[in-house]
């Protein structure tokens, strides 16, 4: 229980359903003002104050677990080490796979519980083969089952998901109608380890400040130096602070990271556009695909579909992108749908064009 509605909701909805709920809010930080304050749906006092409140009114029993060394560690270090290697990384994913659905479980299930319930926003079914199936959210504007791309079977198999067949009007409608004060309280969006948004300070905070040259991709024009390469992501537009316009007046886009030297290519939007991708550490939902599989990817939280064609290749995964996508970075996840079941997840690797694999 994050303190926000989702999670209050899920917690009313097992307990009405008969389950014997605990509600557990995860204790991130030793200090809860390093992070973000305010009401916003995770890891401050507040929400901690919020969420025992609502198991009060649902009649449930409440804990705070302290699983801020293990946060620390698997989340927000991981966090510091990608960027510092050139890649974005999505700390959601690190939190769901090592955190809420690893040491969150394991623990719980010592204790003699079966399963972890959630406010995450998919589905879960029981396929003709027995395994579980996870699929996209009713309400598609706030489907979850990317950032849970990274679940197994094992568990899936412990795992809830009470609103994944909500609209979230109605989740906040029904939480009114219980009497849960957090009816009205605002989502959460920000990185919740990051208290004023800021990402490039945090990490220049944490990692320390660093210098390079801002280059042209087609003409090795230094246009500029900057602080630290932790500072861009690619596809980046904004916030360049390049002196050097373009001849035909266009933006330039952020096209490649080099960590090591701290050089950050930049170069027009056409030159963002890739339509192969190479993938490590996949996981997989159910069965590994032994054949190459027809279905589409994600590429991004809330990012849209691109028809494609994966293949499963020792320890990694090629994806052949039908449908050409701009702006991907390493350190992102691609997570592979077929229709609306979600079939597993890799960290990007490498994102090209096909043109430039064959050559």
């Amino acid at each position: 229980m994050s303190g926000g509605v989702d999670s209050a909701v899920a917690a009313a909805r097992a307990a009405e359903a008969g389950h014997d709920v605990t509600g557990i809010h995860l204790a991130l930080s030793r200090n809860p003002k390093s992070y973000r304050t305010g009401a916003r749906g995770c890891c401050t006092i507040e929400d901690s104050n919020d969420a025992r409140r609502a198991a009060d009114v649902i009649g449930i029993p409440f804990y705070v677990w302290d699983m801020s060394d293990r946060f620390h560690e698997d989340v927000v270090e991981d966090f510091m080490a990608e960027y510092a290697e050139g890649r974005t990384p999505n700390p959601c994913l690190r939190c769901n796979e090592k955190i809420k659905f690893a040491a969150v479980l394991e623990r719980a299930m010592a204790l003699g519980f079966d399963a972890v319930a959630t406010g995450h926003y998919a589905q879960l079914v029981t396929g003709e083969d027995g395994l579980i199936q996870m699929h996209r959210a009713v309400d598609m504007g706030k489907d979850q089952s990317y950032v849970l791309g990274v679940l197994t079977q094992e568990q899936l198999a412990h795992s809830l998901f009470p609103l994944g067949d909500s609209r979230k009007e109605d989740v906040r409608t029904e939480a009114e109608r219980r009497g849960l004060a957090v009816a009205k309280k605002p989502d959460s969006h920000d990185i919740c380890f990051i208290s004023d948004g800021d990402t490039a300070g945090w990490l220049r905070d944490k990692l320390g400040a660093g210098s390079g040259d801002i280059v042209d991709h087609s003409t090795g024009e230094v246009l500029g130096t900057h602080e630290g390469a932790f500072g861009f992501t690619i596809g980046q537009r904004k916030g360049l602070r390049i002196g050097h316009p373009t001849a035909d007046g266009k933006p330039r886009y952020v096209l490649d990271i080099e960590p090591v030297s701290g050089t950050v290519t930049v170069g027009p939007r056409e030159e963002l556009t890739i339509d192969h991708i190479t993938g490590i550490k996949p996981r997989w939902c159910g069965t590994v695909p032994t054949e190459p599989l027809h279905g589409s990817v994600q590429l991004r939280a809330h990012g849209e579909e691109h028809r494609a064609v994966v293949s499963v290749t020792g320890d990694g995964v090629e994806i052949e992108l039908l449908e050409p996508a701009q702006g991907i970075a390493p350190g992102q996840a691609a997570v592979v749908y077929e229709g609306s079941r979600v079939v597993g997840s890799a960290t990007i690797t490498k994102a090209v064009r096909r043109s430039s694999v064959d050559a």
